[in-house]
């Protein structure tokens, strides 16, 4: 009996045991599922988030693109405005300025008629008071005198006005030289208040820099050295005057004969030389002009048959000159033009013939040898003329134009120089080393390019020109 029990009770046991498992199986399998369903809820929960912040990013980034494109286009419309506005005062400027112009030439021609009228008026008066003064002058000789003396004195004056009227010009050719001369020379002086080796050596820079050329500044240095001494000059301020006066003298001890040679009744043959490019023809231009305007009868001879449109160029500027030109074929010999305008010249009664020849190099035999030949020429058929041998240079090449001087020098004559493009160049000083050093007197210089542009040196006005 107690067995049985005890066998009824293990049983028991044994039951709650299994029921027991089976509810914490149960139990264990719910909780897994919830915290699975719970992770995954969790998960998606964060992967909305997520999406909603990039849209948030994604629109913040699309307002900011936005307000940009505002702010530019907001921007462009104000340069666009400024921009219309700026044209806007420019047309106005524009046409105010083209009022002002009508105006100004209304008033131009305002004046030049009432000088005419004053000048045909003063034409008559003068006309009037000379026979007034004819039928007067046998009654009082000492009036007619008078008369004759204001004459003069009206003369003078006019020939004041053209001199300073070029002086002007070569002022104005002279700028780019003068500006930068000048200015260092009137720093220098104002600087250094002693007089000592410091600004002599100082004044060789300027000096140099100027292309006057390292043995014409050392000789004009050595020269202003001795005048300050011998003048006992203590006061920097006026060594100014003194080197404007001993830089002329270095100019005229070398250029007293600077002319060129006429005789009336004799023929005066000029040749000019030099290499390409330096402004040969445009120089015999200018020059035919001067010599027509002086009362000569000029002829020209086209000798350059080498360049292309050399003889079309003269042919223009004989033209503009109301000269006569004497020329051949493109490609024929230079000597036989030559020939043909000294017997045209000489038929004529021509007072001066200008020789066009082509542009050569000293080291080129062949141009050298043609040039030699064209000299033969000359000698032969103009035996008893005047003879000049003009070369020249380009004075914007600076210290090359005096080596060209010495190299042309070594293989013809050369009686004078014409410094062309003066009016372009900084290297005025150049002419300097030609006077000093190489001894050749410098003729004419170019400050220009109108026909009136080419006038005869004169040391004083050129060196007062650069000051």
């Amino acid at each position: 009996m107690f067995n049985f029990f005890k066998k009824k009770k293990k049983k028991t046991e044994e039951l709650e045991n299994k029921n027991f498992i089976k509810d914490t199986e149960e139990k264990t399998t719910c909780d897994c599922c919830s915290k699975s369903n719970d992770d995954t809820t969790n998960d998606e929960f964060n992967k909305f988030n997520e999406a909603n912040k990039n849209n948030n990013l994604i629109e913040e980034v699309e307002e900011k693109a936005n307000e940009i494109k505002e702010e530019i286009k907001s921007e462009v419309e104000k340069v666009e405005k400024k921009t219309k506005e700026v044209v806007e005062e420019i047309k106005d400027e524009e046409k105010e300025n083209k009022i002002k112009a009508g105006r100004f030439i209304d008033l131009t021609k305002s004046e030049n008629t009432e000088k005419k009228t004053l000048k045909t008026e003063d034409l008559s008066l003068e006309n009037t008071n000379k026979e007034n003064e004819e039928d007067r002058s046998e009654e009082n000789p000492n009036e007619a005198n008078e008369e004759l003396h204001e004459e003069n004195l009206a003369e003078a004056e006019e020939f004041i006005e053209e001199k300073e009227s070029i002086f002007d010009r070569l002022k104005k050719g002279l700028s780019k030289t003068r500006d930068s001369f000048t200015s260092s020379l009137s720093n220098l002086f104002t600087r250094n208040v002693k007089i000592d080796d410091d600004l002599y050596d100082e004044l060789e820079e300027i000096l140099i820099s100027a292309d006057i050329g390292m043995s014409s500044t050392i000789e004009i240095v050595d020269s202003l050295r001795s005048e300050i001494k011998k003048r006992s000059i203590k006061d920097s301020d006026k060594i100014y005057p003194v080197l404007k006066e001993i830089m002329t003298q270095k100019l005229d001890e070398n250029n007293l004969d600077n002319g060129i040679k006429f005789e009336k009744g004799k023929l005066t043959v000029i040749l000019v030389i030099g290499v390409n490019g330096v402004g040969k023809t445009t120089t015999i231009g200018k020059l035919a002009n001067n010599f027509k305007n002086d009362g000569k009868k000029v002829m020209l001879a086209a000798a350059d048959t080498f360049r292309a449109a050399a003889i079309d160029q003269l042919q223009e500027w004989a033209e503009r000159a109301d000269v006569e030109l004497i020329a051949h074929k493109e490609g024929a010999d230079p000597s036989a033009v030559i020939f043909d305008a000294i017997k045209s010249a000489r038929s004529k009664d021509v007072d001066i013939l200008i020789c066009d020849t082509a542009g050569r190099l000293h080291n080129k035999k062949n141009l050298m040898q043609e040039l030699e030949k064209i000299n033969r020429t000359i000698d032969t058929h103009a035996v008893n003329a005047n003879r000049e041998n003009l070369l020249v240079l380009d004075a914007t090449t600076g210290q090359n134009a005096v080596s060209q001087l010495k190299e042309f020098k070594n293989v013809t004559d050369i009686t004078g120089l014409i410094l062309t493009k003066l009016d372009g160049t900084a290297k005025g000083g150049v002419i300097f080393p030609l006077q000093v050093e190489v001894e050749v007197p410098v003729k004419y210089i170019g400050v220009g390019e109108g026909i009136n542009h080419l006038q005869k040196f004169d040391s004083n006005s050129f060196v007062e020109a650069m000051f």
